[in-house]
């Protein structure tokens, strides 16, 4: 009797150990629909994991290499999943794509470079080229990007970024031969249309997202000095030789580019809600030049978003409070270093328009960076601790809360130096202001593609289209504005500086809204953020 109660208990026990197995195991999470699902919000420490999901879910979670931080999103048991691959090799795509990005801006920073080049060749003025050319091919950047990224969600990455880079080379040597100003406008604007804006959609596709802020702090630290790079590199060159040769040296750039895409870049958009992933029907050279040029993508379109989808997935981001108001925010904030970037040379009345203070600039931008990174990733491992191991979004907007004041006090000191002729404080500001900007670019970006984790290229493409906008704007009212009032009246409006003109006294609102934007948009989306992102989720 006593042997079978102990056979009684020990099959009991199986049965048991056997049923909180079948619980464990059965209950099984979608690790892919919780990182999309919880949209700016993630559990990171292990041990709250744990909690989560459950000891067996979460057991299966892979972390960082210090086993500190769960990772997000959940590489694939695949090679080919680019959140697998070395160091080295995430590295190199980082470096090209920031190459790349790199390349909108300083094309037409060459047209700064050589606008009074350009206006004497074509015979009209200054403003007639600026408006013609920088302006409107500002204002193309921004829709370009917007048209393809809707290319990029069905295609990929990789043919997108190559035939966009072809396109744009193309068009930029077709502006270097151009022989009439109807002809140099039209490929300006077209090789603008043409920039592409895939660096964020790299950036997520290759790192995990406690990485991303760093990295994107390198990839938006290239676009933000590319306006500058140009016209430091051909300023003294297009006084002294044709313009014709500083488009020639941009296009070898470009070329160069472009090369670097073709041979070393791969596709890094990896399908991970696929059950099944069709067989590749080429291997070798054959598939790596099919998937270069699009055909591999076209293969892949019928498993990926319908047209419908991607067609309006830029609308469906835009309106939603948790975006569009740090956006607004951003366009004002980055619309002034547009702007004024291209109005300079019609201020200072110079060839070399902003050459004598690109090392200034350079590093202004590589300290923002170096700031960015650790202040970054310091407040999201405090957000995270304090937070009992879940990441919240919002987090990567006390960023901005450093940026501004750097923003204001760079400005300020900036319109001193205007209204004194003093150069020391217009580079001081001037650097001063990009340091806070290169922080505030990378928090927003950040910020809204952990918001938008499946909408990574939307995100890169509407933000660029607000910051292009907001410089196009910019650069629009300042050159006749200037020419009627002078700019030592523009610069002191722009910085809302109390200055002993009258103009003065009813033109400082535009400023004072930028600051505005700031009190209204950050803390607000810091407090309803959560919020936001529970009613208006995809």
């Amino acid at each position: 009797m006593a042997l079978e109660d102990v056979k009684s208990q020990q099959l009991q026990s199986e049965t048991k150990a056997d049923d909180s197995i079948k619980v464990d195991v059965t209950d099984e999470v979608d690790f892919v629909a919780y990182y999309e699902q919880n949209t700016g919000r993630l559990v990171v420490d292990p041990e709250q994991a744990k909690v989560e999901f459950g000891e067996v879910m979460a057991s299966r979670l892979k972390l960082n290499p210090d086993g500190l931080k769960v990772l997000w999103p959940q590489p694939a048991d695949d090679p080919n999943d680019p959140q697998n691959w070395t160091d080295f090799r995430k590295t190199v795509h980082l470096i090209i794509i920031t190459m790349s990005g790199v390349v909108p801006d300083f094309d037409g920073g060459i047209g700064i470079a050589s606008i009074f080049g350009l206006a004497q060749t074509y015979d009209t003025t200054s403003g007639v080229i600026n408006d013609l050319t920088s302006n409107w091919g500002i204002f193309l950047l921004g829709w370009g990007g917007i048209f393809w990224v809707m290319l990029v969600r069905r295609y990929g990455r990789l043919p997108v970024l190559f035939w966009s880079q072809l396109f744009t080379l193309a068009f930029l040597v077709g502006a270097t031969l151009a022989p009439n100003l109807a002809t140099f406008a039209g490929m300006r604007c077209l090789s603008a249309f043409f920039g592409q804006v895939t660096g964020l959609y790299t950036v997520t596709d290759i790192f995990p997202f406690h990485l991303q802020a760093r990295k994107l702090n390198i990839w938006t630290s290239g676009v933000v000095i590319s306006p500058f790079l140009s016209p430091f590199v051909f300023g003294f060159l297009v006084a002294r030789a044709s313009w014709r040769w500083a488009y020639a040296i941009g296009s070898i750039y470009n070329a160069i580019v472009l090369l670097l895409i073709a041979f070393f870049m791969e596709e890094t958009m990896y399908d991970r809600r696929l059950a099944s992933k069709p067989l590749q029907i080429s291997t070798g050279l054959r598939y790596r030049f099919e998937t270069l040029i699009g055909v591999t993508g076209y293969k892949m379109a019928k498993y990926r978003p319908r047209w419908p989808e991607v067609l309006l997935a830029s609308l469906d981001v835009v309106w939603r409070p948790q975006f569009f108001f740090v956006v607004l925010f951003e366009a004002l904030l980055f619309g002034f270093s547009i702007g004024v970037n291209t109005t300079n040379v019609v201020f200072m009345g110079s060839p070399p328009p902003v050459g004598f203070g690109f090392s200034q600039y350079a590093v202004a931008v590589l300290l923002g960076e170096f700031i960015g990174r650790y202040v970054n990733e310091f407040i999201m491992d405090l957000h995270i601790r304090k937070n009992g191991g879940f990441f919240e979004a919002e987090s990567r907007l006390w960023t901005c809360y450093l940026a501004m004041p750097l923003y204001i006090c760079g400005f300020l000191t900036l319109g001193a130096g205007i209204q004194n002729l003093n150069e020391t404080a217009l580079i001081m500001g001037w650097g001063i202001a990009f340091v806070a900007i290169t922080l505030n670019t990378v928090a927003v970006y950040a910020y809204c593609n952990d918001c938008f984790p499946r909408r990574a290229g939307e995100v890169s493409a509407l933000l660029n289209f607000a910051r292009s906008v907001g410089g196009f704007a910019v650069a629009y009212f300042q050159v006749p504005w200037a020419t009627k009032s002078g700019a030592l009246t523009v610069f002191g409006v722009e910085t809302a500086q109390v200055i002993s003109l009258d103009a003065l006294e009813e033109s400082d609102g535009f400023y004072r809204l930028v600051v505005g934007m700031f009190f209204i948009a950050v803390p607000m989306t810091q407090l309803k953020g959560s919020y936001f992102r529970a009613r208006f989720a995809l």
